[in-house]
């Protein structure tokens, strides 16, 4: 198992896994109205950050994992935007390049969850919160399937046991 997650969590690994899920993303944007709303929110890649973050051997190791994950995810998802003709505009552009940037210090943080003490509830509780007020603010509310991903969340961060 060791082997298996050291494999997949390395920075290259972590780009290819972005590159197609990037691309994956945009298709189903384009053909699936579901999957795409999914696919399209916070809350999933909040999740997929948080799995990525709390398995990595090191917050050193998280960081360097997140940025390639989240850059991978971007070129590839515009990047069939346009091929398409796909909606899309540049404030949301701006909007997740942002985000992709600071993930590898939101990656430092959210390793640390997985530590004791006070300080890793405050940052699980902060993720959760997060991930609920920003589906509700910048998606205008929460749906079964955000319910669900923050259930998932809620679980790794705060019963999920991790070997490190």
């Amino acid at each position: 198992m060791e082997t298996i997650k050291k494999m997949i969590l390395n920075p290259i690994s972590m780009l290819l896994i972005g590159l197609c899920l990037g691309v994956a993303s945009r298709l189903l944007d384009i053909y699936t109205q579901n999957l795409g709303n999914i696919f399209s929110q916070m809350a999933i890649w909040i999740l997929f950050g948080t799995i990525i973050s709390i398995y990595s051997q090191t917050k050193k190791k998280a960081m360097l994992n997140m940025l390639p994950f989240c850059i991978g995810m971007l070129i590839t998802y515009y990047f069939v935007a346009f091929v398409t003709d796909g909606v899309y505009s540049n404030t949301f552009i701006i909007g997740w390049t942002a985000f992709a940037i600071i993930c590898p210090i939101l990656a430092y943080f959210t390793w640390m969850t997985k530590e004791k003490g006070l300080f890793a509830k405050i940052i699980s509780f902060d993720i959760v919160l997060f991930s609920v007020l920003s589906t509700i603010l910048l998606f205008d509310k929460l749906r079964v399937y955000d319910i669900f991903i923050n259930i998932l969340l809620i679980y790794f961060l705060f019963f999920k046991k991790v070997k490190r």
